[in-house]
């Protein structure tokens, strides 16, 4: 058992075999827990063995199975600290942390993670937890801290993983989505999650005007490219009455984004990037908006099961990607 949906009964079995665990699924599921070696997070949406489900009858359990009960540490971090958890993982191994949405230290993470003391030397990967979309701005999105109980909204958690010396940990980031670069060159002004005003080909423009006159899709994100490496800012919306468009990550000042080549079938893509078996990941999931926007209810995306997120992290945070860890052994 690796990645798998479980009743409350059957992922209580595990955490008191001593299992060390990722766990995703509602806030009344995860608060009947007892205290154990585990984390988890909010949210409702998954890619299960039968594709993709919403349920709050059952909990995503992800066993770390190259984690071993002895090496691991389990951390709550705040919107003061969150800044050290690459610097605390392990020196061979991985961190697994999961940021509550729509909170400060989400927004912190996104518009500063990579320039966290040791962050891209130390593998960290994980996700956002969210809610319902129908509980959007109703419910806060929680994670908790299985080591001590703790729920919280706004604070982040993490479980450092140290592996062994023969084993390695590595990230893999799958992004449908490639730069259409026959499209315009936008830029903007200041880092953030919304953006009123836009650069478009060098001319400033009302960047909510320049999206209805254009006719933008939002379920093609903006794609940046870091030195060969494909980065998504997906659209949430427009605010009529401000004129500022929203993102699920922040835009950053200085760089250059075109909007996303149109991509066929979700499925079909995406079982293309994943090919093959993967029985050495750890933990992978997937972006919310490829559930909505891929239509993957019912329908598989390979064999990389997981939690439909708020956002991924791989190192920084993410949209509409698919992440997963492996421990690769020599």
């Amino acid at each position: 058992m690796k990645r798998v949906l479980l009743t409350v009964k059957e992922t209580e079995q595990l955490i008191a075999a001593g299992k060390v665990l990722s766990l995703a699924g509602d806030e009344s599921l995860l608060a009947q827990l007892p205290k154990g070696n585990w984390i988890a997070g909010t949210i409702p949406y998954f890619i299960g063995e039968e594709g993709g489900v919403e349920t709050k009858e059952k909990i995503f359990v992800t066993e770390l199975t190259d984690a071993s009960a002895d090496r691991i540490a389990i951390k709550t971090y705040t919107l003061d600290t969150i800044d050290q958890v690459a610097k605390d993982g392990p020196d061979n191994g991985f961190t697994l942390l999961i940021i509550p949405a729509l909170t400060p230290i989400h927004a912190e993470y996104a518009n500063h993670a990579r320039d966290y003391e040791d962050m891209f030397i130390k593998p960290v990967v994980g996700w956002i937890a969210g809610v319902h979309l129908s509980d959007l701005g109703k419910v806060a999105p929680k994670v908790v801290n299985g080591a001590n109980g703790e729920v919280s909204s706004n604070t982040a958690v993490a479980l450092h993983v140290t592996l062994p010396d023969n084993a390695m940990a590595v990230i893999h980031i799958l992004n449908l989505f490639k730069q259409n670069l026959a499209s315009d060159v936008l830029t903007f002004a200041e880092t953030g999650f919304s953006a009123k005003t836009c650069m478009v080909n060098g001319k400033e423009v009302a960047f909510a005007d320049y999206i209805a006159q254009n006719k933008i899709d939002f379920a093609l994100p903006l794609v940046a490219d870091y030195h060969g490496a494909q980065i998504n800012t997906s659209f949430q919306a427009v605010n009529a009455e401000t004129g500022e468009v929203g993102f699920y990550a922040p835009v950053f000042a200085g760089i250059e984004y075109h909007q996303a080549a149109p991509v066929g079938d979700y499925v079909h893509e995406f079982e293309a990037l994943a090919h093959g078996s993967h029985e050495a990941t750890q933990f992978s999931c997937n972006c919310i908006l490829n559930y909505l926007y891929g239509e993957l209810n019912g329908r598989k995306t390979g064999d990389l099961d997981g939690p439909m997120t708020f956002g991924e992290i791989a190192y920084q945070l993410l949209n509409q990607t698919l992440v997963y860890l492996e421990v690769q052994k020599s």
